[in-house]
């Protein structure tokens, strides 16, 4: 494995740029929570026609799509932020190799090179 460190100077901008990111995503959580229909305590109360049903439980289910999207960003998000506190930021989690800069430029939270990248979408698909 590669040892991988990048200079105090790079990281720092990386790590308020995830650190807002983080923010944002936490804000999003919450207003995906008002937004979803069945977050609405008089819902259960009411006896609305099947339509109205169906819209609600069309909406919760968007809402709940966009919910694990931005728990998977989260997560991401997170890990790049303790990678950098550890001193790991730029390895890949596959080799332990460097991760190309400007993978990194293009999505901070990368956690695979490009070759093992394509190796695990290989194994997914």
């Amino acid at each position: 494995m590669d040892s991988v460190m990048f200079p105090k100077n790079v990281l720092v901008p990386i790590q308020n740029y995830l650190t807002s990111k983080e923010k944002q995503l936490k804000e999003r959580k919450k207003s995906l929570q008002a937004e979803d229909p069945f977050s609405d305590p008089d819902r259960l109360n009411d006896n609305a026609a099947v339509d109205t049903e169906a819209a609600e439980q069309f909406g919760h289910e968007r809402i709940e799509a966009i919910r694990r999207e931005v728990d998977k960003a989260l997560i991401n998000v997170r890990k790049a932020l303790t990678k950098i506190k550890l001193g790991k930021y730029g390895a890949c989690e596959g080799c332990g190799k460097m991760i190309d800069t400007d993978r990194l430029a293009v999505d901070p939270t990368a956690r695979f090179c490009m070759q093992c990248q394509k190796k695990k979408n290989a194994v997914i698909n």
